[in-house]
């Protein structure tokens, strides 16, 4: 998923809990589906910010040699200024972008 592109708000708002019930027709499961895809976000973003910072590993643990390094500061701050994955899984959720597939109701 691109980050960079999010529309999601960076800030907590007030959200409209009908808007949110409309994709499933109950709370409870949307705010599951909600939590699930968060999760995901949340791992992605994980991985994707470890394998950027990775590059700036050291081989050797000596508090000596430790040294400021500009770019892996401004990597991290980046992504600290990312929309929390619950605020990009509630945007999700209401551009309708989320697949929503419960078996239980394709049996009946």
């Amino acid at each position: 998923m691109n980050f960079k592109n999010s529309t999601a708000e960076k800030t907590t708002i007030t959200r409209n809990t009908d808007e949110i019930e409309e994709t499933t027709g109950n709370i409870y499961e949307s705010i599951v589906l909600m939590s699930k895809r968060s999760n995901q976000l949340s791992t992605e973003l994980k991985e994707e910010l470890t394998q950027k910072l990775s590059e700036f590993a050291s081989t050797t643990d000596n508090l000596e040699e430790i040294f400021e390094n500009r770019e892996q500061i401004e990597i991290s701050r980046f992504y600290e200024r990312l929309p929390k994955p619950v605020a990009m899984a509630i945007q999700e959720l209401m551009e309708e972008k989320i697949y929503v597939r419960n078996p239980i109701v394709e049996e009946d």
